[in-house]
This record gives C-alpha cells, structure tokens and sequence, in this order.
C-alpha cells in the first residue's frame, strides 16, 4: 500500500489507485487512475514528476470559491479538466459548522457522516462524477486520468470508491484504499498545526479531537455514503446508472479501458 503513495512536495496525498483486483480476477491497471488534493501548492519539482504520468483528464471536484481561493499550478495545456460552476459558498461548510458556539469530537463526526450521506446527490457533484466516467469509458491505452478535491479525501474518496466498485473492486479493497489517506496525508504529524491555525481563525480552543475528522477519514463515514446510496437508488449499481448514467454498456467499457 505504501507504494502506491507519490511523495510529492506540494501537493498532499497524491497517490495511484490502480493495481487492485477487479472483476473476473482481472488486475486494474497501474498508472492509470491518480487521486490527490488540490495542486494550489505545488513546486517545479512536483511539475516535473506529475508530467511523467501522462495523465490526461483532472476531475477537480471543488467548489467555484475553493478553486478560486486556493488557485492552480496544475494542470498545463493538454488535460482536459471537469469540474462544476454550481455550489458555490462564501465560507467552507465546515467551517460554518466550527464557528458554533459549542463542538466537540463526536459532532464533528456526525456533521461528517452528514456530509457523506447528501455528498453523493450534490449537483455540483454530480455533474463532475458523471464527466468522470464518460472520460474514464473513452480513455486512451497510454494515458491516465486524476481525481482531486482539497484535500483529496471525501468528494475524492467518494469517487474513488464509485470508480473502484464499477470495476469489481471488493469492499474490503475500497475501504483499505479510502482508509490510506490517513497515511498519505500525514494526518497524525499535521494535526497539532491544524488545531492551533483553525482555534486562531475561530477564537476557539478545541482540543485535536475535533478537527480529526476534517483532516483524516473514518471508515464510518464512507460507509455512510454507500448506505445512502443503497437506500435512496436501491443499490450502488442503481445509483450509478440512474444518477451518475453508468449503464451496463459503460461499465463494459471502463472495464476494458481499465482491466487487464
């Protein structure tokens, strides 16, 4: 698992989410499929290596103001981007939510668990994931394709998981993926400045516990989001064909593009 993790100096929790088995016993194809957090930071050092990947399309799944607010020194010319102009927000969500007067650790989570249960039937979000797999259906042998939010971690996540299971990843894969980002993100070595930047924003004093959730994932909280789904559409099969429009026919597709 430690390999798949791209130790870039910029950009935080890039890494390669390919190479698990899929349907048929059929391997998915590393180098293929590369999730990540926003690339506002990135250095010339980082340029130079993602450039090697030869990835082709960037699902970017932040809001109009996080885009704008965290700017972008990737991708170059060439990448065909998809994202969304809907959604957008004066402050961030959780930050909103971190400004009440009282917080502690367990209502962090629940106002996560929140987030991941309607996550999956945000507009904004939709209109991206969907782009996501007509790409992925279309996509070249020799090219690649990456998938990024802010921190890489739950709108990614999400589609990560979706894409994952359209190719007959098994639960037990998609969590052990999902659950990396705790690694790749250094979230236990990055938690202390968190708490002391956000408590100053806030003028709080929350102890780590609180801001847990925004920095790292829980297994719950993925959980949330497949339940959701199975029980507003029925199943994840039905939610990507009747929402996200990944009928048998695509799914085909996306398994021949990215199984071998």
């Amino acid at each position: 698992m430690q390999d798949r993790i791209k130790p870039f100096e910029g950009v935080r929790n890039f890494r390669d989410f390919g190479g698990y088995e899929g349907a048929d016993n059929a391997q998915l194809k590393h180098g293929k499929l590369f999730r990540s957090a926003h690339f506002g930071e990135a250095t010339d050092t980082d340029l130079a290596g993602i450039e090697l990947l030869n990835i082709t399309v960037q699902a970017d799944l932040r809001r109009p103001d996080e885009r704008e607010r965290h700017g972008d020194k990737w991708p170059v010319r060439g990448v065909k981007q998809l994202y969304s102009e809907l959604g957008r927000e004066v402050d961030a969500p959780h930050i909103n939510f971190l400004k009440q007067v009282a917080v502690d650790a367990e209502s962090s989570k629940g106002w996560m668990r929140d987030y991941y249960v309607e996550a999956p039937y945000r507009p904004a979000l939709v209109e991206t994931y969907t782009a996501w797999f007509d790409h992925l259906a279309t996509l070249p042998d020799d090219e690649a394709a990456l998938v990024n939010c802010a921190a890489g971690k739950d709108r990614t996540g999400i589609l990560c998981a979706l894409t994952h299971h359209a190719l007959g990843v098994s639960l037990d894969d998609i969590f052990a993926d999902y659950d990396l980002t705790n690694q790749a993100a250094s979230v236990v070595d990055r938690l202390p400045e968190a708490r002391d930047y956000f408590n100053s924003m806030l003028e709080k004093d929350y102890d780590d516990a609180v801001f847990l959730p925004f920095l790292g994932v829980e297994r719950q909280f993925l959980e949330a989001a497949i339940a959701s789904m199975e029980s507003k559409s029925g199943s994840l099969d039905a939610y990507m064909e009747s929402v996200l429009g990944v009928d048998t026919a695509k799914r085909e597709k996306i398994r021949g593009n990215l199984l071998e």
